[in-house]
């Protein structure tokens, strides 16, 4: 018989170590120093979310000023996605990274130095252009690097690695913001040009050399039908996520919560995510892609139907962990899916499309969700999210059955290739 003491307690080692190597193992050494890259931007990604707090108290604009200041700010990264795509292609991912991320340090105090609106309006067109240029190399970069099967995988950890740093960047944030916020433009400047530092002096060139470099260019993309139905569809979603980044600090205010408040309630959103995705990510990455797009898009979108009776912190922080719930979901699949149909002298390209999703998002969220709330006030703002976030579940329903076609085409050129 064995007795009590000679029971093991807690994990075995042997389960604790397949957890890990299900979820970390077999991924090779460029592709952590990105995800470290990655991580440290974020514990500095300050500005974004504080901008329309920034905007409306420091320098005193109303409104829809500060609207306008977000909105050039996200239609610079219209101009950020495709030249950023481009470039990873032409020049490559590990260029096109470094010089975006170091330029977006010093267009980040130029912003946060600015004190009329023409300036303010100049240095978020330029901030804009250069934050997200990074995007597709760094996308591209994952998919030169893993294999599809691994994909998900990869692209879950960054996920985990960007709301990792979010978690602690709000919190810091908020209470940064009490004593100045050029606190925040300082340490968001120092991050992003780390990052680009890193990645120049550790992560070598990705991009494989074909004979006329990539043929079509974004005429390529365009007319993937397939391709261009997921950017909208995503764009959509994008709208609806965004909100947390430009609105709901706005909505929070009419509310009588302040920074530290907003700070406190979007942590839940980074601290839900550190927690969770590590657990689910894998688990979902096996399932039907778009079913699961489906499952976080709805999910998202009841997440932000709760939002709408918020009045108090806890409730605040409740509706956010519903469609950070939607988010998790959602991301543990949804850059895989753009490498998939994406060909490999197409990959900047087709990741810079994809960032359109989102720049659009960005551009619009503060456009449309300020003009909603002040219409309308909350309920008007986040049932109107809810209603769209539903109608992209349901895009992307329809495009399912695209998309597991490609997907097996993906796979099936690859095994032939072996």
């Amino acid at each position: 018989m064995t007795s009590l003491e000679d029971t093991p307690v807690g994990p075995r080692p042997g389960r604790v170590a397949a957890f890990l190597r299900e979820r970390v193992g077999g991924l090779p050494r460029p592709f952590w120093v990105l995800w470290t890259g990655t991580l440290l931007n974020r514990l500095g990604t300050m500005v974004g979310p504080f901008l329309g707090l920034y905007l409306t108290t420091t320098r005193g604009l109303s409104l829809g000023e500060a609207g306008v200041v977000m909105a050039v700010l996200g239609a610079g990264t219209f101009a950020g996605q495709l030249a950023g795509g481009a470039l990873a292609d032409r020049i490559g991912r590990r260029a096109t990274l470094t010089s975006a991320t170091v330029g977006s340090g010093a267009a980040m105090l130029a912003l946060g130095h600015a004190r009329t609106l023409p300036a303010l309006v100049a240095a978020a067109l330029v901030l804009g252009v250069l934050l997200d240029m990074y995007r597709p190399a760094s996308q591209a970069m994952v998919a030169d690097l893993i294999s599809p099967a691994d994909r998900p995988r990869a692209f879950g950890l960054l996920f985990w690695a960007v709301n990792l740093g979010w978690a602690f960047a709000m919190v810091l944030g908020g209470t940064l913001a009490r004593q100045g916020f050029l606190w925040l433009f300082w340490i968001d400047a120092l991050t992003c040009a780390t990052f680009g530092v890193l990645v120049w002096r550790a992560v070598p060139e990705t991009r494989r050399r074909t004979a006329g470099g990539a043929r079509g260019g974004f005429g390529r993309v365009l007319r993937d039908r397939v391709m261009v139905a997921f950017v909208l569809i995503t764009g959509v979603f994008a709208f609806v996520l965004t909100q947390c980044m430009t609105t709901l600090p706005l909505a929070m205010k009419e509310e009588g919560l302040g920074p530290q408040a907003y700070g406190i309630a979007i942590a839940a959103n980074g601290v839900l995510v550190v927690v969770v995705q590590p657990l689910a990510g894998a688990w979902l990455s096996r399932r039907d892609h778009s079913l699961v797009l489906v499952a976080g898009f709805a999910l998202a979108g009841v997440g932000n139907g709760l939002t709408a009776p918020a009045s108090s912190l806890p409730a605040f922080v409740g509706a956010i962990l519903v469609w950070t719930a939607g988010e998790i979901i959602a991301a543990a699949v949804l850059q895989a899916v753009v490498a998939d149909l994406a060909p490999a002298d197409l990959r900047g390209r087709y990741s810079g499309m994809y960032g359109l999703a989102w720049s659009a998002g960005f551009l619009l969220a503060p456009l449309g969700g300020t003009r909603l709330l002040e219409a309308g006030g909350p309920p008007a703002l986040w049932l109107t999210c809810m209603a769209l976030a539903l109608v992209s579940a349901a895009g992307q329903l329809a495009l399912a059955p695209a998309i597991r076609r490609r997907r097996a085409l993906t796979l099936a050129t690859l095994f032939s290739s072996k």
